[in-house]
């Protein structure tokens, strides 16, 4: 089977003989995983809402912190 690097798009044999699968090169997966260290690449979760929307909510009192706060110990002791 034939797949695509990720990062350069060149086509890559899909087997045990290739190391860096599915990068082409050590070079790819680097850079692949530099993207990652620098939060380029980030897989979207219901978990982490900051990063699915960017804009915070500054109008936000201490009142609102605990009430989200014993929200999500409930939610997390619920499952």
């Amino acid at each position: 089977m034939k797949v695509n690097c990720p990062t350069c798009k060149k086509e890559v044999l899909w087997s045990t003989d290739s190391e860096f699968r599915p990068f082409c090169t050590k070079r790819c997966q680097l850079i692949d995983l530099g993207q990652w260290a620098n939060e380029e690449n980030a897989i979207p979760s219901g978990a982490n809402k900051d990063a699915e929307n960017p804009e915070p909510n500054l109008n936000i009192d201490i009142e609102d912190i605990e009430a989200m706060l014993a929200q999500q110990e409930k939610d997390f002791f619920n499952n």
